[in-house]
């Protein structure tokens, strides 16, 4: 299983068996990835257009993107929701999560290539 938009994959350290605790959404196809270890383990099935309305402003970590503004993952885990809060007011924040076991993960071209 790919990268494609709309799947959930946990970070890693880009090494295969370097997996974090954190969990991201594709937005778009990240093939790149797959060769990085990044492996999904789920999808969004339904609310993709709530997750594209999440608050982007700040754009990806440093450590991802030299250029962004995003936060530090170091200080994410060792100050957590105290540091996202105060350093990222604007962030946007699950309120709910439904897990749908038992349901196969249905792969269309649409969300494998990456559009809308």
């Amino acid at each position: 299983v790919s990268n494609s938009r709309g799947t959930i994959s946990f970070t890693s350290y880009g090494r295969p068996g370097s997996r974090t605790t954190q969990l991201f959404i594709n937005l778009k196809r990240n093939s790149f990835l797959d060769e990085q270890g990044f492996s999904p383990i789920g999808q969004v099935v339904e609310g993709m257009d709530v997750v594209e309305r999440f608050y982007s402003g700040y754009g990806e970590t440093v450590e991802f993107d030299p250029s962004g503004e995003g936060p530090d993952q170091g200080l994410i885990q060792s100050e957590g929701n105290e540091y996202l809060q105060s350093s990222y007011p604007k962030l946007s924040y699950y309120s709910k999560v439904q897990f749908l076991y038992g349901r196969p993960i249905e792969f269309t071209a649409e969300n494998l290539d990456g559009e809308p």
